[in-house]
């Protein structure tokens, strides 16, 4: 996040303008309109890349709708987030993409239906600065230690694993609680045994 890239204001205003195809059903089986695989692979050509493999076209396919849809509709997203002029014109973001949308997304889509990211204004930030980070950049007008600060206040995953080890933490303390508290209460029988 040491360079500074677009503004923020800009690439949350256009995910408030994702159009309808870009949130259309990724294509699952055969099933849904979108094929993810071809949106990212012309992308990643226009951020000044080659075009998708057939074994990395592979990551953005599916036959199963419950486990895919959702990263495959994000996948849709993010896409149109990195084809915005600023990404394009640089033409050195390609293999960053692909690292993001093949793995970037994947722990976020099991938390965050996707078509929030394109209307809460909340995720739309979120998925931004998740996509700046991804790409080495900060919000044009931010220092790093603010753009860290805000994506750490936005970021739905690492919420969750906050949220997951309090609650790990206070089951160890109801545990020794318990523990204790069995402890104290032989002790007192015991006390009581030999008077």
């Amino acid at each position: 996040m040491k360079e500074e890239g677009p503004l923020l204001e800009a690439l949350t205003h256009r995910l408030a303008e994702c159009p309808a195809d870009f949130l259309a059903e990724p294509r699952i089986g055969k099933s849904g309109a979108v094929h993810a695989e071809a949106v990212v692979s012309d992308l990643l050509r226009d951020l000044g890349g080659a075009s998708l493999t057939p074994a990395q076209a592979a990551v953005f396919q599916s036959k199963d709708a419950r486990k895919d849809r959702n990263r495959l509709s994000l996948v849709l997203i993010g896409c149109w987030l990195l084809h915005d002029e600023w990404f394009r014109k640089e033409q050195r973001f390609a293999a960053q993409a692909h690292s993001f949308l093949s793995e970037g997304l994947t722990e976020l889509a099991a938390l965050v239906p996707a078509p929030q990211f394109a209307s809460d204004a909340d995720r739309r930030e979120e998925l931004v600065r998740l996509c700046l980070r991804q790409l080495g950049l900060r919000p044009g007008g931010e220092s790093e230690s603010q753009a860290l600060d805000r994506l750490t206040t936005l970021n739905t995953a690492e919420r969750q694993r906050v949220i997951r080890a309090a609650r790990e933490a206070e089951e160890r303390a109801r545990a020794i609680r318990e523990a204790m508290a069995k402890k104290a209460a032989e002790e007192a029988a015991d006390k009581w045994t030999r008077e």
